[in-house]
């Protein structure tokens, strides 16, 4: 155990560099992710006029698209821990990821949006298991005491970014069109670039272990116990993301049939269907902070505060969630005026989630992981976002119909992903009981 003489309260020189650096790709990701939907449902047609894709058509292809940002995280894991290193695989698939942008930007057809995805899914994903654990990387045994405290805060600057993108991409695509909804994400992607590219010489940078090391270190006892146990881990927390992500999908599709004018403060406008999403990083940012400065350390005076009991509690609470979307569904199908604002209250419910369950889970595949493997081990967690949208992607094909229409709609379609949900939280809490992990910290010095 470190002592206390031993430990060191300031921040890693590349900390900023990387924080910085996410909050401008989080931007540019989540910008283009945000209209996905109404570009796909309401822009995109074919040369006759009519809608290249149905709803439950474009679910599919939005769920496909975030499974494959989740797939290749794996692949730039392996890349990064057996050849490059983190910093080279960041540099060389940014620049894929930029190109992904303006494929988007220039083509306004299917095929575009094919290639441009392809792009960003490779891009974003593969540098995805390398920049979360490279902040990490920066901190030595007498800072790892700061090491939870960054992950908030790096998970923070991802929400900081998100919520102007959510903002401003949906009022650009109504505004100005795809071409200017798609180029500025893109643009933010090229600052981002150049942000981490400014911190390169004060980086604390673990190198390529090399093939063979690679593979012993992989088939190593601690290795397979490590890997064993999360693996179980990430499977229920597909059940989580299968639910969440559909935020950006299912729950966009119903916010286009409330009400959508608000009034406040004596002024009344009209929020974007896909605008409401931007309600999910300020409340990120909101309870953040909330639950590490009062939540959990009040908590702590009553039971231990352990990562699986956050992850739990997350469950729970999606299960809930999902549920006041449902009861909004009801509504609107007995024709009842539904506001906008009703959406707000299940995004306080499934943000609070995200923040019990995602941060968490990041901060646990680093530490839990050996020291060789973290990026590999980050890309596994990451797994579960594809588990889970394909999950969501499997439902969706299942249900349509010959004519590409939905057989499982309404309430029944929300209700379906609720007792889904309910199901695998009971299930984890016996499987949680029998978890027994290690920490690993990398052993580096310090730039």
């Amino acid at each position: 155990m470190t002592s206390l003489a031993a430990t060191d309260n300031s921040m890693p020189k590349g900390i900023p560099y990387i924080i910085g650096n996410e909050a401008a790709e989080r931007f540019s990701f989540y910008g283009m992710k945000t209209i996905l939907m109404v570009f796909m449902t309401k822009y995109l047609l074919d040369s006759a006029g009519n809608n290249v894709f149905t709803e439950p058509e474009a679910m599919v292809w939005y769920h496909n698209f975030t499974s494959a940002v989740y797939f290749f995280p794996v692949i730039g894991a392996l890349l990064s821990d057996i050849f490059w290193g983190k910093y080279k695989t960041i540099m060389n698939l940014s620049i894929l990821y930029c190109l992904g942008h303006l494929v988007l930007a220039l083509f306004e057809s299917k095929t575009g949006l094919l290639v441009g995805l392809t792009f960003i899914s490779v891009g974003a994903g593969g540098i995805k298991p390398c920049v979360s654990t490279h902040v990490g990387d920066q901190f030595s045994e007498k800072k790892k005491h700061l090491i939870s405290k960054v992950y908030s805060w790096f998970y923070f600057s991802i929400n900081f970014g998100s919520f102007f993108s959510t903002l401003l991409t949906p009022w650009l695509l109504k505004n100005y069109g795809p071409s200017y909804a798609f180029g500025v994400p893109g643009v933010l992607m090229l600052i981002a670039t150049i942000a981490f590219w400014m911190g390169r010489n004060v980086f604390t940078t673990v190198h390529p272990v090399g093939l063979e090391k690679y593979g012993k270190e992989l088939v190593s006892p601690e290795a397979k116990t490590a890997l064993f146990n999360l693996a179980f881990l990430y499977l229920f927390i597909a059940f989580f993301w299968s639910l969440y992500d559909q935020t950006g999908s299912s729950w966009v599709l119903q916010a286009e049939r409330m009400d959508r004018t608000v009034s406040f403060a004596g002024f009344e406008f009209e929020i974007l269907a896909s605008q409401i999403q931007a309600v999910n990083p300020v409340i990120v940012m909101i309870l953040i902070p909330l639950f590490n400065m009062f939540l959990y350390p009040f908590a702590a005076k009553f039971t231990k505060v352990t990562p699986l009991r956050k992850i739990g509690l997350g469950f729970f609470i999606t299960v809930f969630a999902f549920g006041l979307t449902a009861w909004a569904e009801k509504l609107l199908l007995a024709g009842e005026t539904v506001s906008i604002l009703w959406q707000v209250g299940s995004y306080v419910l499934i943000t609070g989630a995200e923040v019990l369950v995602s941060v968490t889970a990041l901060e646990l595949s680093y530490t839990q992981s050996p020291n060789a493997l973290k990026s590999l081990v980050t890309g596994l967690y990451l797994l579960s976002v594809t588990l889970g949208n394909q999950i969501t992607a499997f439902v969706n094909r299942f249900i349509q119909d010959e004519n590409g229409q939905s057989t499982l709609s309404g309430v029944d379609y929300y209700m379906f992903f609720t007792w889904l949900m309910l199901g695998a939280s009971v299930v984890y809490l016996f499987y949680s009981r029998t978890y027994k992990g290690k920490t690993f910290i990398q052993d580096v010095k310090d730039v």
